[in-house]
């Protein structure tokens, strides 16, 4: 299997799991009572949610809390960090879950990460 094969499956796996993860989410018995806009809500919600779980880690990993020292390790930040474009990758999916066809994701943040480098010269 070719690299680029092996990076196509990749993105077509991330994009199923990515897609099972959202409708979970929405499909849970909580979430089945809220009105579209709550659901929304709570998505979007969520990704500044993770965020503030960056910036604990980050205060962990570096020691800024005099009260507990270093509480955690650049890992953890990296974990949250993937946290929260995973959450946010799932409010894009949620966005089109009512789209006819399945939506790209990967696709959608892969346009996006180009149309920025553009912007900032360097693509």
């Amino acid at each position: 299997m070719t690299a680029r094969t092996e990076g196509e499956r990749a993105t077509t796996d991330t994009n199923a799991l990515v897609r099972a993860m959202s409708q979970w989410i929405d499909g849970s018995p909580e979430n089945r009572a809220r009105t579209p806009e709550a659901l929304l809500w709570g998505r979007v919600a969520k990704v500044a949610e993770e965020s503030g779980e960056v910036i604990a880690a980050l205060v962990g990993a570096t020691g800024q809390n005099p009260r507990k020292g270093v509480s955690a390790t650049m890992r953890d930040v990296e974990r949250e960090l993937l946290d929260v474009a995973l959450t946010a990758l799932c409010a894009v999916e949620h966005l089109h879950a009512a789209d006819d066809a399945p939506t790209d994701v990967m696709a959608l943040l892969a346009a996006h990460a180009e149309s920025v480098a553009r912007r900032a010269g360097l693509a």
